[in-house]
Formats: C-alpha cells, sequence, structure tokens
C-alpha cells in the first residue's frame, strides 16, 4: 500500500511538471508584430477600453429611455400616536377631550413607477458625445497597436543584432587567440618583444568584455521583445527571419514617394476626435437654456390591518394610480450660463488651434522620418562599404605583422578599427529598420486599426 502511494504521487507531480513546462515560441517579424496587436498588454487594456466607451454610450442611451422602479414597504406601529378629539364627537361631557388612535398598527404598501424623458437637449447632445468618445477609444487603440508593432520591430531587430555581434566577435576572439598563441611562440623563440603578447592581450581582454556584455544584452533584448509581444519574458522564443532578409524589406524606398493623407494619420484623427468634444462641450453648455419635459405614472397598492395578515388571500387592498408631467424651464442664471457658454467657445477654439498645429506637427514628423530614412540607407551604405575596407586594411596588418614588416600596435590599431566597423554596421542595419517603421507610422501604412465589433470579451 505505501509503494502504491509512493507511484501515486510521484505520477501526479510528473504530470504536474509536465503541464507546468514553458511554452516555445516561434516567430517571423509579422508573425511577431500580429501576435503582439491581438496578445500585448497594451493591446489587450486598448480593447478593454473600447470596451468600456461601447457601455458608457450605452449608459448615456439607457437614460433617455423609460426607468421603471418599484419599492415595498411594511409598517409595524408597534406603539400608535394618540390623537385627542372633542368629547361631544362621542357623546361624552363637553369641554373634555377623548384619546382615540387612529389607524391600525400593521400596514404593507407596494408601488411601481415609470419615469419617460421626453425632451432634454442636454440628453441629444450627450447621445452625440457618447458616440464621438467612442471614436476617440477606437483611434486611441489604432495608436496603441501602431506604437506596440514599432515597439516589436525594434526589439525583434535588437535581438537579431546582438546576435550578430555574439558570431562576429566570437570569430574575432578565436582569430585573436589563434594570433595571441603564435606571437607567445615567436617571442618566447626571441624574434619579438614582450610588447607585441601584450598588445594582443589588451585586445583580446576588450574582445572578451565586450563579448560578455553583448551576451549580456542578448538576454535582456529576449526579456523585452517577450514583454513587448506579451508573453512570459521567461519562454523560449525563436526568431525565423534574419536581418539580412529585413534589409531587404526596408531597403525598398518607394515609402518615400508615398503621399501623407492626413485624414488617416491617427494623431490627426484623436486631435480631430477632441475638437469634436469640444464642440458637444459648447453645445451642451447652450442647452442648459433649453426647457426639460419628463413624463412618470406611478401605480401603488397599500393594505392596513391590525395584524399581519398580508398573506392572507382575504385581505383587503387598496389601489391607488397618477399620471404626471415635469417641466423645467431655465429663467434666470445671473450670467452663469452665458459665462459657460464663452469659456466652452474658448476652448473649442483652442482645440481648433491646436487641430491645425497637429496637421503641420505630421507633416514635419513625415519630412524628418523620411530625412532621418534616408540617411540610415546611407549610413547603412557607407557602414557596409568601411567594414569592407576595414577588413582588408586588417588583413594587410595581419600579414605584415606575421613577416615582422609591422608592429603589434599596428596591429592592434586595425583590429581595433575593424571592431568598430562590424558594430557600425550592424548598428546602422537595426537603425535602417526603425526608420522605416517610424514613416510607416506617420503614414499608418499597416492599417492595424480595430472597430469596436472587434472587441473580444474574454480578454
Amino acid at each position: 500500500m505505501r509503494n502504491l502511494t509512493l507511484i501515486s504521487f510521484t505520477l501526479l507531480f510528473s504530470f504536474a511538471a509536465f503541464g507546468q513546462q514553458k511554452k516555445d515560441y516561434s516567430f517571423s517579424l509579422e508573425e511577431a508584430i500580429s501576435f503582439a496587436v491581438d496578445s500585448s498588454y497594451t493591446a489587450i487594456n486598448a480593447r478593454r477600453d473600447i470596451a468600456k466607451a461601447i457601455k458608457q454610450k450605452w449608459e448615456t442611451t439607457a437614460a433617455g429611455l423609460p426607468q421603471i422602479n418599484g419599492g415595498l414597504s411594511y409598517n409595524d406601529n408597534i406603539k400608535q400616536p394618540v390623537s385627542l378629539i372633542p368629547a361631544e364627537f362621542v357623546a361624552g361631557t363637553p369641554g373634555t377631550f377623548v384619546p382615540i388612535v387612529f389607524g391600525t398598527r400593521h400596514t404593507a404598501n407596494a408601488t411601481a413607477t415609470l419615469n419617460q424623458l421626453i425632451f432634454d437637449g442636454s440628453y441629444l447632445v450627450g447621445l452625440k458625445a457618447a458616440k464621438s468618445f467612442l471614436s476617440f477609444s477606437e483611434n486611441t487603440t489604432e495608436k496603441t497597436r501602431l506604437e506596440v508593432r514599432k515597439g516589436v520591430v525594434n526589439a525583434y531587430g535588437s535581438i537579431l543584432l546582438s546576435e550578430e555581434l555574439i558570431t562576429i566577435f566570437e570569430k574575432n576572439k578565436t582569430t585573436l587567440e589563434k594570433n595571441l598563441f603564435e606571437t607567445k611562440q615567436i617571442y618566447l623563440n626571441g624574434l619579438i618583444e614582450e610588447e607585441s603578447v601584450e598588445q594582443l592581450e589588451i585586445t583580446l581582454l576588450d574582445v572578451d568584455t565586450q563579448l560578455r556584455n553583448l551576451k549580456r544584452s542578448n538576454t535582456i533584448a529576449r526579456q523585452m521583445f517577450n514583454l513587448a509581444v506579451g508573453i512570459p519574458i521567461a519562454a523560449t522564443v525563436t526568431l525565423t527571419d534574419r536581418m539580412d532578409n529585413l534589409i531587404l524589406q526596408s531597403g525598398n524606398t518607394a515609402v518615400l514617394d508615398k503621399e501623407l493623407s492626413i485624414e488617416e494619420n491617427v494623431d490627426y484623427k484623436i486631435a480631430l476626435n477632441l475638437t469634436e468634444q469640444r464642440d458637444l462641450e459648447m453645445q451642451l453648455e447652450q442647452s442648459k437654456a433649453l426647457p426639460s419635459l419628463s413624463a412618470f405614472i406611478n401605480y401603488g397598492t397599500t393594505a392596513f390591518s391590525d395584524r399581519f395578515t398580508f398573506l392572507n388571500g382575504d385581505q383587503p387592498w387598496f389601489q391607488a394610480s397618477t399620471l404626471g408631467f415635469n417641466l423645467n424651464v431655465p429663467i434666470f442664471s445671473s450670467g452663469l450660463r452665458d459665462a459657460q457658454t464663452k469659456r466652452s467657445k474658448i476652448a473649442l477654439d483652442q482645440a481648433e488651434t491646436q487641430l491645425e498645429e497637429t496637421k503641420e506637427q505630421v507633416t514635419l514628423e513625415l519630412n524628418t522620418a523620411r530625412s532621418n530614412y534616408q540617411f540610415a540607407i546611407e549610413k547603412y551604405e557607407n557602414a557596409k562599404q568601411n567594414l569592407s575596407l576595414s577588413e582588408r586594411i586588417e588583413n594587410k596588418n595581419q600579414i605584415k605583422f606575421t613577416e615582422g614588416l609591422s608592429t603589434s600596435f599596428d596591429l592592434r590599431q586595425a583590429q581595433t578599427q575593424l571592431y568598430s566597423a562590424q558594430q557600425q554596421y550592424f548598428q546602422s542595419m537595426l537603425d535602417l529598420i526603425t526608420a522605416k517603421a517610424e514613416i510607416e507610422t506617420i503614414l499608418n501604412t499597416p492599417q492595424l486599426r480595430i472597430r469596436s465589433g472587434e472587441v473580444k470579451n474574454n480578454n
């Protein structure tokens, strides 16, 4: 029995451990973007903002629809109040009073009231405002998705950059270790000075330090990528795109010729939403000068008894019903409504000015992004040529040093120049990828839009 229990616990823990194994992921860049705009933490909360806006729109709408309220009340007059009446009313001695109790000890009452708004200017404006707020939430969600996309592109590229540099620096380290070994042998034979060995040792220490730092940076970059796409930072992720492939895609300069459609820019749409909201706020203040009209109908039933008999079938109940209207007409506010309306008009003017500023700012941002993109292309081409030249120079110095025609200082200088060119080359690749993503964000070319019908309740 003891062995059976032990086996059962072992199987239980085995299944638990199996169920808790980390899920592995594999993404191309586009797959990572699609996953992130659906599952990242910011995207999920952005969809929830839309869900809240939809509910808020219905809240506003429901305020003008029929409202029914019901109520039940029960009173037990434990000590009923006593009133005095002239004694002559009950054939008593004139000039005296007789105590009497009115009513019954127990009272039950049930009521239902229907209220209906007939006209209210602020309600009509509120309906428009709710619709505008939903549009604003959709546009902010669209902006969130664009920012998520840009963040994923940068995080994905950062991982590829660190991995490329790790590969290069491991190769450099291997070459240096070989050079150092051969140089030590030459030194031991007394053919060169010790300084030549020391120069190579310094270079090797620098490369080894940078390599360790690159490996740590790669770990951080992967964790940042996992956070950006919305998966646990400890999850294992395989990236299927390579840096060269992304460069081929980013090198397509057709995006430079694409015209700006200001109506498609998400920042402009958000600024337009804010202008609409300021206009509705002014309409709301103006609507406060209009009368409001509502109606109600009430139905109630009441029962009285000296004992608690309200659950009996023969208990009499007395009905009552009322129909009424409420009309509220603003007459004089000592200038309050006028001041509020003028203040909201100033706010509208500010929003319209901000909208014009946004149009100009978007144009400037696009021009700046295009300039940065062209510079990134030029920098990439320049870095590629510099890398080729640095490799040739380093190779020549390697040969010269081996043949005793140059010093170790010259070789170290050429190696340092090569390592710097390698880093600049791969960094220029990442800069090119992110520069294109910036233009696409401003132009809104990814079309990562979301409509209210796309909101996922399970998130």
